[in-house]
């Protein structure tokens, strides 16, 4: 009993002194990164740009667009499901009101596009989506709460 008590403490002063360290280390990172009032601001240059050509991939964002304010969580409730199974989707929106629509998007040709389940956002600004996977295979699947969208996450069907 005394060996399990000393464990979970020992492990949540582990944790506890990891977040710290963290936390100072992202807080020093945005100290750094911020331009300080001293430091002239640079001038706009014009320069000339071409179109890209060929299709590439498209690579998710925390934010959906460098101009969009907020972000959002998704946590996935299995990562490996059996065909007609379902999984659930939970997360947690900041910067993005409440009763917004949330639409659960796959990775289909290169492209995101959206699947047939979504909810809005509750007070707390959560949300719960519950879908099903028919085709065997790797989806990458991520969410999007107005123009915010999150992180990828990959759910296999076997």
């Amino acid at each position: 009993m005394n060996s399990t008590l000393r464990s979970r403490c020992a492990k949540a002063i582990g944790a506890g002194a990891l977040s710290v360290a963290l936390l100072s280390a992202g807080t020093a990172g945005a100290f750094a990164a911020s331009p300080s009032a001293a430091s002239p601001r640079p001038k706009p240059i014009m320069t000339e740009t071409t179109k890209p050509t060929g299709t590439g991939t498209a690579k998710p964002t925390k934010s959906g667009s460098p101009m969009a304010n907020g972000s959002i969580t998704a946590r996935v409730s299995k990562v490996q499901v059996k065909p007609g199974q379902s999984v659930t989707f939970t997360g947690r929106a900041k910067g993005v009101k409440v009763g917004t629509k949330v639409e659960l998007l796959h990775m289909h040709n290169g492209k995101w596009t959206p699947l047939k389940s979504s909810t809005v956002l509750k007070n707390g600004s959560s949300y719960s989506l519950v879908t099903k996977f028919n085709n065997k295979g790797k989806e990458e699947l991520r969410v999007m709460a107005g123009k915010i969208v999150s992180p990828t996450v990959v759910v296999t069907v076997k």
